[in-house]
């Protein structure tokens, strides 16, 4: 049987089983699209764009829109952990409600430490409800790093001081799937950075499951929409890159999708932030890009209602994605491809070998080769 006709059959089955059960809001998602002014049309054109953006063939649209208007039968228990919440910001403090924000919202949350009315021995009650009541049918989303360090004393959590680790070893036990939602939660971002003193890890590093990765600093919210419908749709995680990130959201590196790139392969340059080059939009490449380096999505998918993104918005791309990019992507406003041309940083080598592998190394050469052509037209 062909795969995708295969994989079809497979969503309408784990539709079918989800339509058993019995909704957890009283608002259907129609209801609360009408009160937004979002039409079944509007609807319909983004189901098919997620469609799109995840890689299907277009009949998997009328999947896509069952399943976020069945979302509310999947229970969702998001964690934070060591983390600023800008993963959740970015997903909710839209300026106005768009269908990605209105699904999750649609979800059966029923733990969100930012968004909840509970706090203290309440919200503890509350997330141990949650465990056992819908345990091994819960999807776990987290977000944060979570220090390992001093058995993880670094971060305890609620009046009982539970750690963070003791708390999501016991959370993902009961859990169907996981979710690590950005760059800290996926690879320890910014509190992994060296020195680390907190010995701050992904999730994946201190669970036994599979988790799914969502990098990014931070992640945008059609990437995380994107995953949640997938597993709403299948029941299942989708197919994963090296780094347990998702294929249809980080398999293309942000250079080749980014709008200046033919900026790139003409030599045009931005020299410093603010020169003539940086008002006519040439490549951002010289004054730190690391889009070369970087897989994701954002120039194709872009953020706040497909808005912009950082290249777009004039500052380079700074491999946010990516494992250890604190260290392995500094300086921020330097190009990483000089170093790599003289071989001084064994880092980024290693970046370029495992991420790019020979292409890497001949991106600095590349540039050079592109200044060199320019200037002989000139």
């Amino acid at each position: 049987m062909d795969t995708h006709a295969a994989l079809y059959q497979q969503g309408q089955a784990r539709l079918e089983e989800l339509r058993r059960l019995a909704p957890r809001h009283a608002q259907t998602l129609q209801d609360k699209m009408e009160e937004h002014g979002i039409t079944r049309r509007d609807f319909m054109k983004w189901s098919a764009a997620v469609t799109a953006m995840l890689a299907l063939p277009l009949p998997f649209s009328t999947l896509v829109a069952e399943a976020a208007e069945l979302a509310d039968r999947v229970p969702l228990i998001w964690l934070h952990m060591a983390e600023c919440t800008g993963c959740s910001e970015s997903l909710v403090r839209a300026d106005t409600p768009n269908l990605d924000s209105l699904i999750f919202d649609h979800v059966s949350l029923e733990y969100h430490e930012t968004l909840m009315a509970a706090a203290g021995w309440q919200a503890e009650e509350n997330l141990e409800h949650a465990l056992e009541t819908y345990k091994g049918n819960y999807l776990l989303a987290v977000e944060g790093a979570i220090p390992t360090a001093n058995n993880g004393a670094f971060l305890t959590v609620g009046c009982k001081g539970h750690t963070g680790l003791e708390i999501i070893k016991h959370a993902a036990e009961g859990a169907a799937a996981i979710i690590s939602v950005g760059t800290c939660a996926s690879f320890g971002g910014v509190q992994a950075a060296a020195p680390n003193p907190t010995g701050a890890k992904g999730v994946d590093k201190v669970v036994n499951k599979t988790v799914v990765n969502l990098g990014g600093c931070p992640p945008s919210e059609k990437n995380i929409v994107g995953t949640l419908m997938y597993f709403i749709m299948f029941g299942k995680l989708p197919a994963l890159d090296m780094f347990n990130r998702p294929k249809w959201a980080y398999g293309a590196r942000v250079h080749d999708n980014c709008e200046r790139r033919g900026r790139f392969d003409a030599g045009e340059f931005v020299e410093q932030f603010g020169d003539e080059g940086a008002k006519e939009g040439y490549c951002l490449y010289k004054v730190g890009c690391k889009g070369p380096y970087t897989y994701n999505n954002c120039p194709t998918e872009r953020f706040n209602h497909h808005t912009s993104w950082p290249v777009l918005a004039g500052h380079g791309c700074m491999g946010c994605s990516e494992p250890n990019f604190w260290d392995d992507m500094a300086d921020f406003e330097k190009p990483l491809g000089r170093q790599l041309l003289h071989g001084l940083d064994a880092t980024a080598d290693t970046v370029g070998a495992v991420i790019l592998g020979a292409t890497a190394v001949g991106i600095g050469a590349h540039a050079v080769a592109s200044v060199f052509a320019n200037s002989k037209e000139d």
